[in-house]
């Protein structure tokens, strides 16, 4: 079974890849999770279970290191979702810490022959507790060899917990209500998903509290910890819309709060109900972008995003970027810079090229150079700046 599931995760992390890696960036940490949490349970089946030296000499030793990043893969999938930001940081960088010194420590078994690998494999296959004797890393000089081996699921149990404390703390406050915007089925598939996985490293790390040579004998402990893991590999097909990154769009906006930050929303904002229908929520999404635009001009901003755009119109990020990709057919940037050309359209108009140059327009209307305004005129108008003016200045 530890083999099937083993091929199931590697499946599942290919479809994830596949239909979400372009438009939904969080699914590729999710991806990368299932993946190194599959190969950490192959390296385990191939270690117990395969019986087979070539397997054993090729697998654990030479892939070892990668299952030190299952952790941040998780946290980083949680984290990403819960701030709508897939983002890493500098400070990030630490968390490949473990991976490195496990790489360094493990380079003088990497660099030895193959035929000394294929003979400390067959001491394997032939008494599985031969891994409490041999030292695969130099870290086996500080720390005992079982040490070693239980600092893989340590690290990823520490994790989950950590990622657990994030979620609760997140529902606490609320704040789902603006990120998944009533979007019930994520809370339901990460309650579902961090439960299973809690289920399986925990259990799974008891397991590995025990003596390498009972690792095989079948007790409570591995039923619950394969159970995790089969939960954990099954459930995202019971939720298609993380799965396949399908959009699911909230019953209602109007009962969302306003979003603490350092920019407010605006008021007067139509808000009404979709009744579950798409059309509705999108038509919804138009409104408000483009009231926000008129009424308030942030497009004047040099500076102006999306995630600045999210705020103002109080609609999460990911789902903008649906609209825009799908809906409008067009970047958000191009959105932004229509605005700013029908501004700069409407300053030449009243006479303002007259006094002042055409790269100042294009800085009043918001963009942030003489090159950029050019460029962006020409492929909304299909002619250039000072050709338009001179239609206006007969």
């Amino acid at each position: 079974m530890l083999l099937s599931l083993s091929l199931l995760g590697l499946i599942l992390s290919a479809i994830l890849l596949y239909f979400n890696a372009r438009n939904y960036k969080s699914s590729i940490y999710l991806s990368l999770f299932f993946f190194l949490i599959s190969m950490y349970s192959f390296s385990q089946y191939v270690l117990l279970y395969s019986k087979s030296v070539f397997l054993v000499s090729i697998i654990p030793g030479h892939f070892g290191f990668l299952f030190y990043l299952a952790g941040p893969m998780l946290y980083w999938y949680i984290r990403s979702v819960l701030t709508d930001d897939y983002h890493l940081k500098k400070k990030d960088l630490w968390h490949f810490l473990p991976m490195v010194i496990y790489f360094v420590a493990v380079l003088p078994y990497l660099f030895s022959s193959f035929a000394s690998k294929v003979e400390i494999a067959r001491e394997i296959v032939k008494d599985i507790s031969f891994l409490q004797q041999y030292k695969f890393t130099v870290l086996s000089d500080i720390f005992s060899v079982h040490v070693v081996y239980l600092s893989r699921p340590l690290i990823l149990l520490g994790y989950t917990f950590w990622s657990v404390t994030l979620f609760i703390r997140y529902l606490i406050s609320k704040r789902e209500l603006f990120v998944f915007s009533h979007q019930h089925f994520m809370t339901k598939w990460l309650s579902v998903f961090l439960i299973f996985n809690s289920m399986m490293i925990v259990c799974h790390f008891l397991l590995m509290l025990k003596p390498i040579s009972v690792f095989a004998t079948l007790n409570v402990l591995q039923i619950l910890s394969a159970a995790g893991l089969m939960g954990l590999l099954i459930s995202p097909f019971f939720f298609p819309d993380t799965l396949y990154g399908l959009p699911r769009f909230p019953e209602s906006t109007a009962t969302l709060k306003p979003k603490e930050s350092g920019l407010d929303t605006f008021p007067g904002m139509p808000r009404k109900s979709t009744n579950h229908f798409e059309s509705g929520y999108l038509l919804d999404i138009n409104q408000k972008a483009d009231s926000c635009m008129k009424q308030f001009q942030p497009y004047l901003q040099p500076d102006f995003n999306l995630a600045q755009f999210s705020v103002l119109v109080h609609i999460p990020t990911h789902h903008l970027a649906y609209y825009f990709r799908e809906e409008k057919k067009q970047s958000f940037i191009d959105y932004r810079n229509i605005w700013r050309i029908n501004h700069a359209k409407t300053l030449i108009k009243e006479g303002k090229a007259s006094d002042l140059t055409l790269e100042a327009i294009g800085l009043l209307s918001g963009f942030s150079n003489r090159n950029t305004f050019f460029i962006a005129f020409k492929k909304a108008e299909g002619i250039s700046p000072g050709t338009f003016v001179n239609q206006y200045t007969v």
